[in-house]
């Protein structure tokens, strides 16, 4: 009997103790899942928290690694890339490009001296993988776009520049070589470059066709300069057309507007410096002007952008606000339902007075880079009814204003506004031609890229 009930307080005694085991598994199993649910909350803080190096709130984004403060509507900045970074003093064009097969996104920037590559799949650490330098000088005007993995760079110079200074001709570059920086930056080579004209103010690709056009060249009065893309690494001549003058900028496109007459044809809309000019340039051999077109206040027809139906067509002009022709930033939108007699739908002056730049169209939005006023966003859903509605922007330019004279803020920025640009003497020294001179709105991620002249890469994204 002594044994048994030995054995059966032995028993009570384990029992108890393994219940005090119990016990203290659950307190600590309860004790981890609070500690767990804890650090969950706090990670997803902290992933709202990492959306953005500025969230705008209250019409301000403060940069939370620089402290400088932005002007905004319903954008957050997301990532920067200084010009010192890219070793460069002044940036000017952008365009964006994504790996058709990992579906990173990169972001292409003109430099003064070269043409910058950034890595933006993460837009919070982006990375700066490198330049391909000018072909000759460094300058204040490049251009760049995108056809089948390589981007297309021509560059213009001032005129008092030497024939030699001006021979850039087009630098190709195939950007599949960015896969393989293991190291950057790096400094890169052209993989060929086009030398049927040299200077160039601006390039454009009709990617349905696979054309470019070297506009503002050497060549054909500045006019239209044809060049098939059929093999991307090795572009030949196609044609080219003078007649109906010097062309800034242009867009090209294969017609599916609201002109049956033109169904299927390739359209070049040039922004001709006092004029618009339509052309039909399918036939390279055969290129004829369909038509052109004017407005009042005319001071320096800059660039423009079709709406996506092809029936609109947006314009701004570089210089009525520095002339004072108009009070605030001026977008000039022409119906273009037939193309032989395009007319005036009417002009959209915003709330800035800001110069504005250049501008372009996706779905149903403009957006504009607007010098001194930054990223501006357009809805133009009710163009039809001469409506269009500001509904956000990003101000990169950092500035003040006293008693109308537009000053730099202590933002330890260098003033680059002697950009005399086509040597025009109008345009001097003028902090005006300041900030954003490019954006690019069409990455699937709907960030979106701002080069901006006096600080750099800006990637910028519309709040939920």
């Amino acid at each position: 009997m002594v044994n048994i009930f030995g054995f059966l307080s032995f028993k009570t005694y384990l029992f108890s103790k393994l219940d005090a085991l119990n016990y203290m598994k659950n307190y600590i199993s309860f004790i981890l899942c609070l500690f767990l649910f804890s650090a969950c909350i706090s990670e997803d803080y902290d992933d709202v928290e990492l959306n953005s190096i500025a969230i705008c709130k209250d019409g301000i984004a403060i940069d939370n690694i620089s402290g400088i403060s932005y002007k905004c509507k319903n954008y957050d900045l997301i990532g920067l890339v200084s010009l010192e970074t890219m070793d460069a003093t002044r940036a000017n064009d952008s365009w964006g490009w994504t790996d058709p097969v990992t579906g990173k996104e990169f972001a292409l920037i003109g430099l003064d001296n070269g043409t910058g590559f950034v890595d933006i799949s993460d837009p919070i650490n982006p990375v700066y993988l490198g330049k391909l330098p000018t072909q000759t000088i460094s300058t204040i005007w490049r251009d760049l776009k995108v056809y089948k993995n390589h981007v297309y760079i021509v560059a213009d110079f001032k005129s008092s520049s030497t024939e030699s200074e001006k021979d850039h001709g087009v630098q190709v570059f195939d950007l599949t070589r960015l896969n393989s920086v293991t190291n950057p930056p790096e400094i890169f080579m052209s993989d060929f470059v086009y030398k049927e004209h040299g200077k160039g103010h601006n390039i454009v690709i009709n990617e349905d066709s696979g054309f470019a056009y070297s506009v503002g060249t050497n060549t054909f009065s500045g006019g239209v300069h044809a060049i098939n893309l059929a093999n991307p690494k090795a572009p030949v001549f196609a044609g080219g057309f003078a007649d109906a003058g010097y062309t800034h900028d242009a867009q090209v496109v294969n017609y599916k507007g609201p002109d049956l007459d033109y169904t299927g044809k390739e359209i070049y809309v040039g922004s001709n410096a006092d004029k618009v000019v339509i052309i039909d340039v399918t036939d390279k051999k055969n290129i004829n002007v369909i038509s052109t077109v004017e407005y009042s206040k005319t001071q320096y027809t800059h660039q423009g952008w079709f709406t996506d139906d092809q029936k609109y067509f947006i314009v701004g002009d570089e210089l009525d606000e520095y002339k004072k022709e108009v009070i605030n930033t001026r977008s000039i939108v022409f119906d273009f339902t037939d193309l032989d007699n395009p007319i005036l739908h009417f002009e959209f002056e915003n709330t800035t007075d800001a110069i504005d730049h250049n501008g372009y169209v996706h779905k149903n939005n403009f957006y504009l880079a607007s010098y001194t006023a930054g990223l501006r966003v357009m809805d133009i859903s009710n163009i039809d009814q001469k409506s269009i509605v500001e509904t956000g922007f990003f101000d990169t330019y950092n500035e003040k204003e006293d008693g109308g004279i537009v000053i730099l803020s202590d933002s330890n920025r260098t003033s680059h506004s002697q950009d005399d640009d086509h040597d025009n003497p109008k345009k001097g020294n003028a902090a005006e031609f300041n900030g954003a001179w490019s954006v690019y709105p069409y990455f699937k991620s709907k960030n979106i890229i701002i080069s901006d002249i006096n600080s750099g890469l800006f990637i910028v994204k519309k709040q939920n």
